[in-house]
């Protein structure tokens, strides 16, 4: 029988660096301490139903979460769709009602139904749409695939086996927050970001000249790559046969 404490582990503090302790992405370091929740993002309890027991903050992600008991006694966490309170009860499996929350295959659900937590391989657990106030919807369905539609307006086919649950993800307004101060941040760990040409010409290309002047060259980062327009990625094997519209 699952209890709430196996749910939460350390989530140790990296601060930006990789594996040989340097640092690879800058600006993090210094915050709060805190636990991470996992979460259930395969679902894969079928047809044991789920009752919430409370709607929670979480600190590593900007939806909140819900504490679910399964008739069985255990207990897990899952993403929590806008609408879910607690005292529902929710079920995942292939036979289910077409209800918030509730988890099944694509095939199972109809057209226009607003989905989020999808998989992109069937039983390797929802990867997609996992945000505050996100949500995806089917818009066609062939022999294999189901169309979906993303926040991007991007439109994808994925197998038709795969899971998803219903219902648009709850803290729709997180995107209207404001941090307040910047001591907020510092407790996030996001450390200050200084303007290049407020620095010296020593610590960045665009420092220097006589009080406030611009970068006086095509953009640069701090070691003299190019800034802005130029991709700096390499092509990686994407699956573009299946993507139907891009978002772009």
């Amino acid at each position: 029988m699952g209890s709430k404490k196996n749910l939460l582990i350390i989530l140790k503090k990296h601060s930006g660096r990789d594996a040989s302790g340097k640092i690879s992405v800058r600006h993090q370091g210094g915050r709060q301490k805190r636990y991470y929740r996992l979460i259930d993002f395969k679902r894969d309890k079928s047809n044991i139903k789920a009752k919430v027991l409370s709607i929670e903050y979480d600190p590593n992600r900007t939806v909140d979460i819900a504490l679910v008991q399964y008739a069985d006694g255990e207990k897990k966490y899952i993403l929590r769709p806008e609408g879910l309170k607690v005292g529902d009860t929710i079920i995942s499996g292939n036979k289910v009602e077409i209800k918030v929350g509730n988890a099944t295959i694509l095939k199972n659900l109809p057209l226009g139904t607003s989905i989020h937590n999808i998989e992109l391989y069937p039983n390797q657990g929802g990867q997609l749409i996992r945000s505050a106030g996100g949500y995806a919807i089917i818009v066609a369905k062939d022999d294999q695939y189901a169309h979906i539609k993303f926040p991007s307006k991007e439109i994808r086919k994925i197998p038709l086996a795969c899971h998803a649950t219903v219902g648009q993800l709850g803290n729709v307004q997180h995107k209207l927050e404001k941090m307040g101060k910047a001591g907020r941040k510092r407790l996030m760990g996001i450390r200050p970001t200084v303007r290049g040409v407020a620095q010296n010409p020593r610590s960045h290309p665009h420092g220097g000249g006589e009080e406030k002047s611009g970068e006086g060259m095509p953009p640069k980062t701090p070691w003299g790559k190019p800034a802005k327009g130029k991709k700096t990625r390499k092509k990686k094997r994407r699956s573009d046969k299946l993507i139907i519209k891009r978002r772009k």
